[in-house]
This record gives structure tokens, C-alpha cells and sequence, in this order.
């Protein structure tokens, strides 16, 4: 489980093929004191287990499944990433509840610049686009955020604050970027519990 408030942004050093489906090492620097092997870390919102620790860099096994679900294929070597280490038992939840697994892939519509502000117009994937609702939480590349305003055909706007475009990847991305976005865990149970009602009558 994870909060989306992301810990540091790191760099993708290596990618290559393996049995498992795609294996990705990443620079955590002073960051990797506080992993260890097997530990669960989101990558740009991707939970992912570390299968190896060569000094600060990690390596994670990436699964075909994944693969079709994410853009970690088509990542450039050197493209930096959104991390969060798994939360801890008796840790503030500063965020809300992510759990690690991308429902979809979103892409960035608009961007306009408001001074040190910015607010993002995003297309939301139809499995996000039901679950979201105004101030309600989402999950994009691992980061937090609040809905502002609900737009047509799942789409949707975001506030970022100068903390968040400094401290997470989402400050250097463009129009037609894609992200991962994840649901709101509890907007999944409702919509889930909805979906059944409906079903039985």
C-alpha cells in the first residue's frame, strides 16, 4: 500500500528482456539505504518488487501483464521516475490509499501555466473516467492528486502547486504525454457495489 506522495524522482539506468518480461534498473541514490531485496516500491505508480540491489541501483522484474498496461516499454534511458517506498503500518497517510496497481493509461490534454502554478487538463482511461468525482482523489504516475473539475467523456482537470511540479516528473511533461493513473480505491468499491445492485434488480 502507498500514499502517492512520492519520495523522489529517479533515473532509469538499464533496461533489458528477461524471462520474466522487461527488467529495469534504477538510480536511487541516498534512497537505497531503505530498500531491501523483495520490498515493494511504486514506480511511477506501479507497484514493483526489488528481485536485486547493485549498490544504489534496484532491479525490477516487470510482467508481460504490466508491460501492456504501463509505458515502462518505451522509456528512454536516462527518463527519471516518480518513487514511493511501500507505507509503513504506523506512518501518517498523508495522500490517500494507492495500492500500486494502474488501471489505465491517461494522456495529458492541455497544460496552462499560472505563474509557479499549473493546471493540467488530463483524458482519463474508461476504467478511471467513472471512478472520478469533483475533489475527489486520483492517481497519475504516482502522484496524488485532487480532481478539480469533471469535464465530458472522462475527462478532467488538476491544480498543481509548485511542490509538486518541483518534486515529481509531472513539471517537465507535455501535451500528449501518457501517464498511469489509478482509480480511487474507495470510488472502486462503491462502483463495484453499484454495478452488482443494478445487476439484481
Amino acid at each position: 500500500m502507498f500514499t502517492g506522495l512520492v519520495e523522489a524522482k529517479v533515473e532509469l539506468t538499464g533496461m533489458r528482456k528477461s524471462p520474466a518480461g522487461l527488467r529495469l534498473e534504477l538510480n536511487f541514490g541516498g534512497l537505497a539505504e531503505d530498500l531491501e531485496h523483495g520490498a515493494s516500491v511504486a514506480v511511477a505508480g506501479v507497484c514493483l518488487s526489488v528481485v536485486e540491489l547493485e549498490g544504489v541501483v534496484a532491479v525490477f522484474d516487470v510482467s508481460p501483464e504490466t508491460i501492456e498496461k504501463t509505458c515502462f516499454a518505451d522509456a528512454p534511458i536516462g527518463k527519471t521516475f516518480n518513487v514511493e517506498l511501500s507505507l509503513r503500518a504506523d506512518a501518517r497517510l498523508g495522500g490517500h490509499f494507492v495500492t500500486g496497481h494502474v488501471d489505465g493509461l491517461g494522456c495529458l490534454l492541455a497544460r496552462q501555466d499560472q505563474g509557479e502554478f499549473a493546471v493540467f487538463t488530463f483524458q482519463a482511461p474508461p476504467e478511471v473516467g467513472p471512478l472520478l468525482i469533483p475533489k475527489g482523489s486520483v492517481t497519475i504516475d504516482g502522484v496524488s492528486l485532487t480532481v478539480a473539475s469533471l469535464l465530458a467523456d472522462h475527462q478532467f482537470t488538476v491544480a498543481l502547486i509548485p511542490e509538486t511540479l518541483a518534486t515529481t516528473t509531472l513539471g517537465s511533461n507535455q501535451v500528449g504525454d501518457l501517464f498511469h493513473m489509478e482509480g480511487d480505491l474507495l470510488g472502486k468499491y462503491v462502483f463495484r457495489y453499484l454495478e452488482q445492485a443494478r445487476g439484481s434488480n
